[in-house]
């Protein structure tokens, strides 16, 4: 008999609203391939505007346990650190 162990999955928490709970999944995806993402960005990707991740962003970073968001700068928009 095969037992298959089925993937951990990290569940996004149910305090956070589906905007950001969107945002938390798009971060975990893409936090393997690069740091840093700028919110402008992040909102293209998500059909958001720029001030909606920014706005929602603390939240997902509080919420977050498996990585870690941090704010790193601001230059031609705000720019997130995120490491897993």
């Amino acid at each position: 008999m095969s037992t298959v162990q089925p993937e951990t999955v990290a569940a996004e928490p149910a305090a956070l609203s589906a905007k950001q709970a969107r945002i938390l999944r798009y971060l975990r995806e893409n936090a393997g391939e690069r740091t840093y993402f700028k919110s402008r960005l992040i909102a293209d990707d998500l059909d958001l505007s720029a001030k909606e991740v920014g706005a929602n962003m603390t939240a997902v970073a509080d919420a977050a346990k498996d990585i870690d968001v941090e704010k790193w700068g601001y230059s031609s928009g705000t720019t997130w650190m995120v490491t897993a």
